[in-house]
């Protein structure tokens, strides 16, 4: 069964509709009771809309022709009605209806390619998404699994502080394993266009480690990248996507346990 922490995951599948009838009733469920993943939902269904417009194509313009010159060789059955009485010759209503079923074979077969053309892509296009939402949870699931085995190891080591408004955070290091594991509680939500970025700190430098997800005000994560000789690690507020250094002053600074 599903856990919450394993219903985050799934908003990349869901947008790309590529869970089972089950997976998406236990996910909907969870939907109506986490704000941040109906957002994350609703700006990934967006993302997946505006490709599909970008990468639309119109048909060539010779597929008209094309299609015209091949319906002109395919023999039309005679209309019914008979011929004009005293001339020996077909009404002029059958011929104009010959004319007419021809034109309608021609856009008929034209749509058939065209919206032939637009399955096959869509089909593509479902495919990709379905192979990317399989990535991600692969990816969710790998840290997850590093998460916990941070965790759980023999010679993990805490501390816990607590920062400006309220907020707790506690670090959890495991020098075996050369990796840290920040979980926070109760983050104010940052300003619009800015994330929560972690920092090893080097003590001359802080090396990036991360960002944190600006809709969870609790949540654990993996800090990116190893421990080494960092002796502590620090929160600042950055430009959405991270930046390669500190633009701000630490919102909270932490020293790592000995």
């Amino acid at each position: 069964m599903s856990t919450t922490a394993d219903l985050h995951t799934l908003t990349g599948a869901y947008a790309a509709n590529a869970l089972d009838d089950a997976e998406r009733a236990r996910f909907e469920e969870h939907l109506a009771l986490c704000p941040s993943c109906a957002q994350e939902v609703r700006e990934l269904t967006a993302t997946v809309a505006r490709l599909a417009m970008a990468a639309s194509v119109a048909p060539r313009r010779a597929m008209k022709d094309e299609v015209l010159a091949r319906v002109a060789t395919v023999r039309q059955d005679v209309p019914h009605g008979g011929q004009d009485a005293g001339t020996g010759t077909k009404p002029r209503r059958a011929r104009g209806a010959r004319g007419a079923s021809r034109w309608a074979l021609a856009a008929c077969l034209a749509a058939a390619v065209a919206f032939g053309g637009t399955a096959v892509w869509q089909h593509q296009r479902a495919q990709d998404a379905r192979e990317q939402a399989r990535q991600a949870q692969e990816e969710a699931g790998q840290r997850s699994q590093e998460l916990a085995e941070v965790l759980a190891a023999p010679d993990a080591r805490s501390r816990t502080g607590t920062f400006e408004g309220g907020a707790r955070g506690t670090v959890v290091v495991s020098k075996s394993l050369d990796k840290a594991v920040f979980v926070a509680d109760g983050m104010a939500r940052p300003p619009r266009g800015k994330v929560y970025q972690l920092w090893f700190d080097d003590g001359e430098a802080m090396r990036p480690a991360g960002l944190m997800d600006p809709g969870r005000p609790t949540e654990a994560v993996l800090m990116r990248g190893e421990v080494g000789d960092a002796t502590g690690m620090g929160v600042t507020v950055e430009p959405a996507g991270g930046s390669p250094e500190p633009t701000s002053s630490p919102v909270a600074l932490m020293t790592f346990p000995s």
